[in-house]
Protein backbone atom coordinates (compact mmCIF):
# COMPACT_ATOMS: atom_id res chain seq x y z
CA UNK A 1 0.00 0.00 0.00
CA UNK A 2 1.28 3.44 -0.88
CA UNK A 3 0.37 6.73 0.77
CA UNK A 4 -2.33 7.65 -1.79
CA UNK A 5 -3.98 4.24 -1.33
CA UNK A 6 -3.94 4.74 2.45
CA UNK A 7 -5.60 8.15 2.07
CA UNK A 8 -8.23 6.71 -0.29
CA UNK A 9 -8.99 3.83 2.10
CA UNK A 10 -9.33 6.20 5.06
CA UNK A 11 -11.64 8.45 3.01
CA UNK A 12 -13.76 5.45 2.07
CA UNK A 13 -14.05 4.30 5.69
CA UNK A 14 -14.69 7.83 7.02
CA UNK A 15 -17.10 9.55 4.62
CA UNK A 16 -17.75 12.35 7.13
CA UNK A 17 -14.17 13.62 6.85
CA UNK A 18 -12.88 15.79 4.03
CA UNK A 19 -9.87 14.65 2.01
CA UNK A 20 -7.70 17.51 3.32
CA UNK A 21 -8.60 16.61 6.93
CA UNK A 22 -7.58 12.99 6.35
CA UNK A 23 -4.32 14.09 4.76
CA UNK A 24 -3.57 16.36 7.75
CA UNK A 25 -4.15 13.48 10.18
CA UNK A 26 -1.87 11.16 8.20
CA UNK A 27 0.81 13.87 7.93
CA UNK A 28 0.72 14.52 11.69
CA UNK A 29 0.92 10.78 12.39
CA UNK A 30 3.99 10.24 10.22
CA UNK A 31 5.62 13.52 11.28
CA UNK A 32 5.28 12.60 14.95
CA UNK A 33 6.84 9.18 14.43
CA UNK A 34 9.72 10.64 12.38
CA UNK A 35 10.23 13.47 14.87
CA UNK A 36 10.39 11.13 17.85
CA UNK A 37 12.89 8.86 16.07
CA UNK A 38 15.01 11.88 15.07
CA UNK A 39 15.28 12.77 18.77
CA UNK A 40 16.51 9.25 19.54
CA UNK A 41 13.16 8.15 20.94
CA UNK A 42 11.01 5.11 20.40
CA UNK A 43 7.41 4.79 19.18
CA UNK A 44 5.30 1.83 20.25
CA UNK A 45 1.92 1.06 18.68
CA UNK A 46 0.38 -1.74 20.75
CA UNK A 47 -0.63 -4.71 18.63
CA UNK A 48 1.27 -3.37 15.62
CA UNK A 49 4.91 -2.93 16.59
CA UNK A 50 7.57 -0.49 17.66
CA UNK A 51 9.82 1.88 15.78
CA UNK A 52 13.28 2.77 17.04
CA UNK A 53 16.69 3.58 15.66
CA UNK A 54 19.83 1.51 15.53
CA UNK A 55 23.35 2.81 15.22
CA UNK A 56 25.55 1.58 12.41
CA UNK A 57 29.28 1.84 12.95
CA UNK A 58 31.61 3.54 10.52
CA UNK A 59 33.17 1.11 8.09
CA UNK A 60 35.26 0.74 4.97
CA UNK A 61 33.24 0.46 1.77
CA UNK A 62 34.13 -0.02 -1.85
CA UNK A 63 33.20 2.15 -4.83
CA UNK A 64 31.60 -0.33 -7.27
CA UNK A 65 32.78 1.59 -10.34
CA UNK A 66 36.41 2.03 -9.44
CA UNK A 67 36.93 -0.59 -6.77
CA UNK A 68 38.49 2.16 -4.65
CA UNK A 69 38.15 1.85 -0.86
CA UNK A 70 36.05 4.61 0.74
CA UNK A 71 35.19 5.52 4.32
CA UNK A 72 31.49 5.16 5.14
CA UNK A 73 30.57 7.19 8.23
CA UNK A 74 28.52 5.79 11.09
CA UNK A 75 24.83 6.62 11.09
CA UNK A 76 21.48 5.97 12.73
CA UNK A 77 18.96 3.90 10.78
CA UNK A 78 15.26 3.28 11.49
CA UNK A 79 14.30 -0.12 12.84
CA UNK A 80 10.85 -1.72 13.10
CA UNK A 81 10.01 -4.64 15.35
CA UNK A 82 6.56 -6.14 14.74
CA UNK A 83 4.36 -6.73 17.78
CA UNK A 84 3.07 -10.08 18.94
CA UNK A 85 -0.38 -9.56 17.38
CA UNK A 86 1.15 -8.49 14.05
CA UNK A 87 3.36 -11.59 13.92
CA UNK A 88 0.34 -13.78 14.72
CA UNK A 89 -1.73 -12.19 11.90
CA UNK A 90 1.09 -12.71 9.42
CA UNK A 91 1.54 -16.36 10.31
CA UNK A 92 -2.04 -17.63 10.27
CA UNK A 93 -2.93 -20.28 7.74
Amino acid sequence: MIRSELLAELARENPGLKADEIEKVVNVFFDEIAGRLAKGGRVELRGFGSFSTRERDARKGRNPRTGESVDVPGKHVPYFKPGKEMRARLNTD
